[in-house]
């Protein structure tokens, strides 16, 4: 069963209600993982997704902040959530296919902007949930199962603007990009978009703080999907929607896609 999965921090669904519909409308994701819906689920426009064939919906939701959901034409069964850093968020969901497939979308907490846990509490917070992705891997080895979301962390030299720039800054840190390797090892992740585009500056989020963000092109590659091992080897046609980042009243990230036949 072939399936074109997306994964997209949308930094409020009902404010860019919108944007989810173009994105539904001209790419037809068979399923749309968001990121940052900053909205409880009751509040959450699903009634204008389901109109475009999105009718599975598997979401945790908070007020204002945080926030995940999955949004699929195919059925889903809810798997559950986690805290990896205890921290009462909602920042992981996850979903079952009927071919027995499990996604789980997450979204790492960005972490502030000095990297040091001893000054900047949600430094240490990002270092906790990434530890807590690590260690449920190592506990409950995933299986048949895909990992998307945002993040926040670019590993690779090439998955920022500058690398040298950014080593003091959060995102790009050692500390972090070994956080996350050591996540990814846990789980025998396979960087999907890596496995189909393996060399070349590759980016998915652009500041709001460039006037022109485009043409300074100073991205990061925060947006991840991941499968494991056994399944890895069924993913392909990975690719970024630059051009989304670019539409009105944008997110500042953009859509990245990996199609699987399962």
């Amino acid at each position: 069963m072939p399936f074109t999965l997306a994964t997209w921090n949308i930094n409020s669904v009902r404010l860019r209600q919108g944007l989810v519909t173009r994105l539904m409308t001209e790419e037809a994701p068979d399923i749309l993982c968001l990121q940052e819906i900053k909205t409880p689920i009751d509040k959450m426009p699903v009634e204008a997704f389901r109109a475009l064939g999105y009718a599975h919906v598997v979401a945790r939701g908070q007020k204002g902040y945080n926030g995940v959901a999955i949004l699929s034409k195919l059925p889903l069964q809810d798997a559950g959530e986690m805290d990896p850093a205890g921290l009462g968020h909602a920042r992981h969901v996850a979903a079952r296919l009927d071919n027995g497939v499990t996604i789980h979308n997450f979204y790492v907490p960005a972490g502030g902007d000095i990297p040091d846990r001893t000054v900047n509490v949600k430094f240490g917070q990002k270092l906790d949930f990434v530890a807590g992705m690590r260690d449920w891997a190592r506990a409950d080895r995933p299986a048949r199962s895909i990992l998307v979301g945002d993040l926040n962390i670019a590993p690779r030299e090439d998955d920022v603007w500058n690398h040298k720039s950014l080593l003091k800054i959060v995102s790009h840190t050692p500390i972090e990009v070994d956080h996350l390797t050591a996540a990814q090892e846990a789980g025998a992740w396979v960087d999907i978009t890596r496995q189909d585009i393996p060399q070349g500056a590759l980016y998915s989020w652009w500041s709001y703080r460039s006037p022109d963000w485009d043409a300074a092109d100073k991205g990061r590659r925060l947006d991840h999907i991941w499968a494991t091992r056994d399944i890895a080897a069924a993913g392909h046609s990975s690719r970024i929607l630059r051009p989304a980042r670019g539409w009105d009243q944008p997110s500042d990230h953009a859509p990245v896609f990996a199609t699987f036949d399962l």
